[in-house]
């Protein structure tokens, strides 16, 4: 994942959108936060909706699977 510009969240979180979120058309699609030992993620579209934690090996092991970086 490349960190870009960091969105504005509630809490202590700093959100960085997805490098793979395709902005040209408005169509961004994830963002990520490290915080509290976990990695945070929730739909860009919409910020106040529900977010997902996932531990730290969880979350290396997802990235891993997809390619990521």
């Amino acid at each position: 994942m490349i960190r870009k510009k960091p969105a504005e969240g509630p809490g202590s979180l700093v959100w960085f959108k997805s490098s793979y979120s395709d902005t040209s058309n408005g169509n961004d699609c994830v963002e990520v936060a490290v915080g509290s030992g976990r990695v945070h993620v929730r739909d860009s579209k919409h910020v106040p909706g529900p977010q997902v934690g996932f531990g730290p090996s969880a979350w290396a092991d997802f990235v891993a699977h997809t390619g990521g970086d």
